[in-house]
């Protein structure tokens, strides 16, 4: 049985909570519908948000994993890998909350597996959510702290479980702030399987009860061999160095180019910078970004082939606005700067750039992977600069530096190979709690695949 709060606890901001949403709903559907504009796959199944389904419910019993967007699902991608291999027969349902969460959550679907969007966090649509679907144990990424669908499962007996776990410092304080909405949620989770033994003691500060450290999902997460190849074959093309700006965030891109042309020298050997947005809804708002800042664009996306042609060639930015492509940046990368860690916004995940050899530069705000941040500053697989114009300033002097950048791509390597082991680790924990829950898992439920069709 999942660990539940006391009764009555959070009762009276749950119930506000739920108006408050209830009221945002209409506005809710219309984001959708506007995001749908750029990514249409966010007008698809809208009813799967409410928990409304169209043919028949599917065999109880699966493991639910939810990865909301696709960092999270890359990180999930590591783990069921390794509950297939501890447990062949098992049953997944995969959930989302992004379009892009849930176009790359479709590779990782088997026989019998089924996928969905995530329900709308009110006690109606989670109630519906699981009376159709009906899951063994729900299993939550990293973040993914919803208090309606926490405290729903408890009270329809599913344990829940929050697995690669971590909480900044921030979040906590943040959280406060609402703590008789979350205390209640957290302090409902079966199990908490953290990253850290820090963010295990900040989470057991948030009210959990059981938590574990196991590691991080994020360092089993093997690139694929073929984009590493093609990221090769990019930089091969041309003779000037690539200096990539990976996962940059909204603010960070206009500094960036600004910094640009002081921070590079002219010559055949200018490094040629390689941006890639963390959305894909923003590529079209950092293409125009830097047609203004009047240099030469080229986007991934209209290369012939996948390769990139003579305008490519003579371009001085290339925009990677694909998708499932980043390690294929990172191996076509002299050296890379950390997006989302030159604002307040707690840095993009690190780990993948050391799993594919690629030295990082980072700014000062690393807190959403603090330890894996401060890890790689002591393996020697990244440094760390004050602000964006010190840190290109110091990417270019790598980009030209072959022997010092080489040595800091292999300890990149090194760095992520000492961390591996969580998937297994996690896939265990999780599997005990499975068959605690004391529902079979039958191999012949692997026999047709199970998918929802849309809304009602």
């Amino acid at each position: 049985m999942a660990p539940s709060a006391p009764r009555g606890a959070g009762r009276v901001p749950r119930a506000l909570y739920t108006a408050l949403l209830t009221l945002l709903a209409p506005a809710y559907r219309a984001r959708l519908w506007w995001r749908g504009r750029a990514e249409p796959l966010y007008r698809v199944a809208v009813g799967e948000r409410f928990g409304r389904y169209t043919g028949a419910p599917p065999v109880p019993g699966a493991l639910w994993v939810h990865a909301v967007s696709l960092g999270e699902t890359r990180a999930a991608a590591a783990l069921i890998e390794a509950l297939r291999a501890q447990r062949p027969s098992l049953r997944i349902l995969l959930t989302h909350g992004t379009a892009t969460g849930r176009d790359a959550g479709r590779a990782l679907l088997a026989p019998g597996d089924a996928q969905a969007w995530l329900p709308y966090d009110t006690p109606a649509a989670v109630g519906r959510f699981l009376a159709h679907w009906r899951p063994a144990v729900g299993v939550l990424m990293e973040t993914e702290v919803w208090p309606g669908l926490i405290l729903g499962a408890a009270e329809a007996g599913v344990p829940m479980l929050l697995a690669n776990a971590r909480l900044s410092e921030r979040s906590l304080r943040r959280g406060r702030r609402f703590d008789g909405l979350l205390r209640p949620a957290v302090a409902a989770l079966d199990r908490v399987l953290a990253q850290t033994g820090a963010d295990a003691e900040r989470l057991r500060d948030a009210g959990a009860v059981r938590v574990e450290v196991m590691g991080n999902l994020k360092f089993d997460m093997t690139p694929d061999a073929d984009l590493l190849i093609r990221g090769a074959g990019w930089a091969a093309a041309g003779e000037r160095p690539l200096l990539l700006a990976a996962s940059t965030r909204e603010g960070e891109e206009a500094g960036l180019l600004a910094a640009w042309p002081a921070a590079v020298q002219a010559g055949s050997r200018t490094p040629r910078l390689l941006l890639v947005p963390r959305h894909p809804q923003r590529f079209d708002e950092v293409a125009e970004l830097v047609v203004r800042s009047s240099l030469s664009l080229s986007r991934r996306s209209a290369w012939p082939d996948g390769m990139p042609d003579e305008h490519a060639l003579g371009a001085e930015v290339w925009l990677g606005d694909t998708l499932g492509e980043l390690p294929a940046y990172y191996a076509a990368a002299r050296v890379a700067l950390l997006g989302g860690s030159f604002a307040p916004l707690g840095g993009q995940n690190l780990i993948e750039a050391a799993a594919c050899g690629c030295p990082l530069v980072m700014g000062p705000h690393t807190f959403n992977f603090a330890d894996a941040a401060e890890r790689a500053l002591a393996a020697g697989a990244a440094e760390r600069a004050d602000d964006l114009p010190a840190a290109l300033v110091r990417a270019v002097a790598l980009a030209a530096d072959a022997a010092f950048r080489d040595r800091m791509a292999r300890a990149a390597q090194t760095f992520s190979a000492a961390h591996r082991g969580a998937a297994q680790r996690m896939a265990a924990a999780i599997l005990e709690t499975l068959d605690a829950a004391g529902v079979a898992q039958p191999a012949s439920a692997r026999a047709t695949s199970v998918t929802s069709a849309g809304p009602r």
